[in-house]
């Protein structure tokens, strides 16, 4: 299935952050681009570096207007006792969603059924829910949090310039394009 320009669907999953629990629901990914990192397990090995890379990323996201919401099929309480126990995960402030019945995890067809666990999908969110970028990786293989914030910026520049599209490797600042019969054969 593509998912570009679906919706998110209505949820309600607990999230441990910053030493609490609170029910999280479709609401709380209104009104600002969200970031949904799915990984597959907590007490793991690739995962803590992705979360702590995140983490180290995290004032660029919120300057930039976004959440980073991590998602697993483990519990609240499991996140909570691994915040607590590794040095990476330990650096986390963003919201660590608890999908163990695997209802966000279906939903964008990262779960893996036979495991329980969910592939390394990262997902960006506009601030009316629609996706407008995303990307799978096999359970290996970890993701690089500037890159994500990159095509989360671009993502960005997009939608606000509609007329503009942003090339590889762009960054702000770099040239952008306007599509138009003038480019054809010239790049």
């Amino acid at each position: 299935m593509n998912y570009i320009g679906s919706d998110l669907p209505d949820f309600q999953v607990n999230a441990y952050q910053a030493g609490d629990v609170q029910p999280v629901t479709k609401a709380d990914l209104l009104g600002h681009w969200s970031i949904l990192f799915f990984y597959p397990a907590d007490f793991s090995f690739v995962c803590p570096t992705e979360l702590g890379d995140l983490a180290d990323h995290y004032a660029e996201f919120k300057a930039q207007n976004a959440e980073i919401y991590s998602v697993s099929e483990d519990t609240e309480f499991v996140h909570q006792a691994w915040h607590e126990q590794s040095p990476e995960v330990g650096k986390v402030a963003y919201p660590m969603l608890a999908d163990p019945a695997g209802v966000l995890a279906r939903h964008f067809d990262v779960l893996n059924a036979q495991l329980g666990q969910a592939y390394r999908g990262v997902f960006i969110l506009d601030p009316q829910g629609q996706v407008r970028s995303y990307t799978i990786n096999d359970m290996g293989i970890g993701r690089n949090a500037s890159e994500v914030l990159r095509t989360l910026t671009a993502a960005q520049f997009v939608a606000e310039h509609g007329d503009r599209v942003c090339p590889a490797n762009w960054h702000p600042g770099d040239a952008t394009l306007k599509p138009g019969a003038d480019l054809v054969g010239k790049l």
